[in-house]
């Protein structure tokens, strides 16, 4: 046991306890917690500082407002449902089609209205928020992941998590869905974290639990060597999120839409430590070295050449 853990800290591994100490707590102020884990305040402000968020069709608060909900979806074929306040992809209803009446999931299985109302019913009682207290239902824009990730990804939506640590992104990993994870990108649900060579946006070997992978189990395509499109948009929006949210020490999720290019999807004040894994690298090393800068460039360009000097996969 004392062997592994000095392999570990050899490796520059953060544990959860010292992240909580050394950077979560100084770096990040309770007061703006309410802002990365409302996902509709979230989603308001990124829009209002220009950064690409997915259209938002529509917000139901109160019971009696369901009742508006065909009124919403009027011409609109498919759609993503989410809690507020959800955390882990819990509660999420994602909707790609609509045929005689009926909504059609990912998984092929055709739903009607009304389950759909009893769906946004139960995200308002609080069953998926992070504290079980009563919810929101936000409706929005289904996205359409990149052509480049049908071969590496199973029916969901890949997304790209970045470590952000006083406005530098300093670890990036791509998030793939599998059968196991039921096609969300959920690494506890048994979806693929793939390294990313933050520097230039090639992805490196990928991990399901501790085990590295080399192909996607579903498709058999290899997952290292793939370019993340529009990469630079990526890292300077990961960035640009610092600035709005008041925190010093977050995780961004990034998608990247077909039509639209790089989208935020939700910030985190408490970003897990499997990035770790999947990277094969720890975050300790680079987290130390942005501490120890004095000042930090206000200029995003500046930051991402602190990125690309620095940051890359060994």
């Amino acid at each position: 046991m004392i062997f592994l853990w000095n392999k570990l800290k050899e490796k520059g591994v953060l544990g959860i306890n010292k992240r909580n100490a050394d950077f979560i707590l100084p770096y990040n102020k309770r007061k703006y917690y309410p802002l990365v884990d409302d996902k509709l305040r979230t989603k308001i402000i990124a829009f209002k500082k220009g950064i690409t968020v997915p259209e938002l069709y529509g917000i139901i608060e109160i019971h009696r407002q369901i009742r508006e909900l065909e009124k919403i979806l009027k011409n609109i074929n498919d759609f993503v449902i989410k809690p507020v306040h959800g955390s882990g992809g819990k509660g999420i209803l994602v909707i790609i089609g609509n045929i005689k009446n009926k909504f059609k999931k990912t998984d092929g299985r055709l739903i009607a209205l009304e389950e759909i109302k009893h769906h946004i019913s139960n995200i308002l009682t609080g069953i998926y928020s992070l504290s079980g207290q009563p919810d929101k239902a936000i409706i929005e824009y289904r996205v359409k992941p990149n052509k480049i990730f049908d071969k590496i990804s199973y029916r969901g939506v890949p997304d790209i998590r970045t470590i952000v640590f006083r406005g530098i992104p300093v670890m990036s990993m791509l998030r793939l869905p599998t059968s196991m994870s039921d096609g969300k990108a959920n690494l506890h649900q048994g979806a693929i974290g793939a390294g990313i060579n933050i520097s230039n946006g090639i992805t490196t070997w990928g991990v399901v639990g501790n085990e590295i992978i080399g192909e996607h189990p579903d498709t058999g395509c290899a997952i290292s060597g793939i370019t993340i499109p529009e990469w630079e948009r990526c890292i300077e929006i990961a960035a640009e999120c610092h600035g709005f949210s008041g925190l010093d020490y977050i995780g961004v999720d990034i998608v990247i839409d077909q039509n639209h290019g790089p989208m935020v999807l939700e910030l985190n004040a408490r970003p897990g430590l499997n990035i770790q894994i999947a990277n094969k690298q720890g975050l300790l090393k680079r987290l130390s070295l942005i501490k120890s800068l004095d000042p930090i460039p206000t200029d995003i360009s500046k930051r991402i050449k602190i990125v690309k000097q620095y940051f890359s996969t060994e």
